[in-house]
């Protein structure tokens, strides 16, 4: 459990995360964020539940997410590795938005798309916590992949 939702469960492994996707059978995101407390507080009377774009600093209508949904073209492919890619495409955000950030299943709606193309989305019902063991056992099964051409999504900067 974590302090900021005592509630919430914490799913420990892939295995979990496939048996909640399975279970949930909705619209299901990835939020990286100091969690459901922060994104959630209540703010004159509705709910924050905002992000902000990176670049401008300009408020978002919905929470930046990774969506988990199942795409056709995956087809038959193993959920497993879906789920693995889909936390590991965005690890970074942990170092990048500092210290007490970390991932957590939320079920939404889509309500916009942000700067980068991401749903924004409103959180219905936060779901579960994801655990570090979660991301490496992510992280192991995307490396044994062994692709040169693929890795997370992190921006980084041009030597100026």
């Amino acid at each position: 459990m974590h302090d900021d939702m005592p509630d919430m469960p914490t799913v420990a492994t892939l295995t979990e995360l496939e048996a909640v996707f399975e279970a949930e059978r909705g619209e299901l995101f990835v939020r990286w964020s100091h969690g459901p407390s922060a994104d959630l507080e209540q703010d004159d009377d509705k709910r924050a539940q905002s992000s902000r774009d990176g670049l401008t600093g300009v408020p978002l209508p919905g929470l930046s997410a990774n969506p988990l949904r199942l795409e056709p073209w995956w087809a038959d492919r193993p959920l497993r590795l879906w789920l693995a890619r889909r936390l590991h495409d965005y690890e970074h955000l942990r170092e990048l938005r500092g210290p007490g950030v970390r991932p957590w299943v939320l079920r939404g709606r889509e309500r916009a798309r942000g700067p980068d193309n991401e749903p924004l989305v409103i959180c219905d019902r936060p779901v579960a916590w994801i655990s570090d063991d979660v991301l490496r056992e992510a992280e192991e099964l995307v490396n044994a992949q062994a692709s040169p051409e693929w890795g997370p999504l992190a921006r980084h900067r041009r030597p100026g």
